[in-house]
């Protein structure tokens, strides 16, 4: 622990037990949560997490922060960014992946696109406006020097509706986390035509702004938390096993992900990479308008 975090740890053991809703895929990046959560390291300083894995990904949760739902959610960096923007009363508190996103490029298993098809010419299913699967394909799109047109996606909930919508027609392509959908692959019900990397880190920890009024102290020693979990997680010699049992991977690949994946250890964000993300929905048409990174953020002592 560092000398800042001693100052700032306040201790709750003793307190009345505080409450808090918390979102996040149910996908291996958020492992630490549960961990964290079973062996009682949030309840041991007067915290009662309370988790619910959100399948419908980052616009859905952007959408429970907004109507109360969840008090906190962790959420991918642009989805949070553009949704903040867009008026959700939320704030970034913390990174919490800092590596980047790998995001696999999927057809359905009988698909004639390939990765020689232009993007002008397919449509994408996207679990909702505003989640990483609609963000990307505009950044990919982007990159390839197309715009994409509001008709070309399909909305489809969550990652099962996605499967459905490309073997069925109803959707081209998609961009999901490649190892998520590498047991999909492998069973031949997806097929992965490339790849494209997220240009920021992937992961950031968002809470509405009431809470952060109203708990602050409470939202500091939960970060301090996961930051401690997450540091032990990392060194951990079982952690490729455990991921591989909890997340129907194989070893070779729970070995490949976890090398390639870095959690956050301080509390400090960057303005570059904010403004990044921020220049990057602007230009692809997802925001209209710009915000600073002390706009986006709780904590602007930390942001440098």
């Amino acid at each position: 622990m560092s000398q800042f975090e001693i100052l700032n740890l306040v201790t709750l053991q003793g307190k009345n037990t505080m409450r808090i809703r918390i979102g996040g895929v149910p996908e291996h990046f958020n492992y630490p949560w549960h961990l964290a959560i079973n062996d009682g390291s949030f309840a041991n300083i007067g915290i009662d997490v309370e988790w619910e894995d959100v399948g419908g990904g980052t616009g859905a949760m952007n959408a429970k922060l907004r109507n109360g739902e969840l008090d906190m959610a962790v959420v991918l960096t642009e989805g949070i960014v553009a949704d903040i923007i867009k008026g959700n009363p939320s704030l970034i508190v913390q990174k919490f992946v800092k590596s980047p996103l790998i995001w696999g490029i999927h057809t359905g298993a009988n698909s004639t696109v390939t990765a020689e098809t232009s993007l002008s010419e397919v449509s994408f299913a996207i679990s909702r406006y505003g989640s990483g699967s609609h963000l990307m394909a505009s950044v990919e799109a982007q990159n390839r020097g197309l715009k994409l047109q509001p008709e070309q996606f399909v909305e489809v909930g969550n990652f099962e509706g996605a499967i459905e919508a490309l073997n069925t027609n109803k959707a081209d392509i998609l961009l999901w986390e490649k190892f998520t959908t590498k047991p999909m692959v492998d069973q031949g019900r997806l097929k992965r035509i490339g790849e494209t990397v997220t240009p920021w880190p992937c992961f950031v920890i968002a809470v509405r702004q009431e809470v952060l009024i109203k708990h602050p102290n409470m939202i500091w020693n939960l970060l301090w938390v996961i930051r401690k979990k997450c540091r032990h997680f990392m060194g951990d010699a079982a952690a490729e096993e455990r991921i591989a049992q909890n997340y129907g991977l194989t070893m070779a690949d729970a070995k490949n992900w976890f090398n390639k994946t870095e959690w956050e250890q301080d509390i400090f964000i960057s303005k570059k990479m904010i403004n990044n993300v921020v220049n990057t929905l602007y230009d692809v048409g997802v925001i209209e308008q710009k915000s600073t990174a002390e706009e986006l953020c709780w904590n602007r002592s930390m942001v440098y």
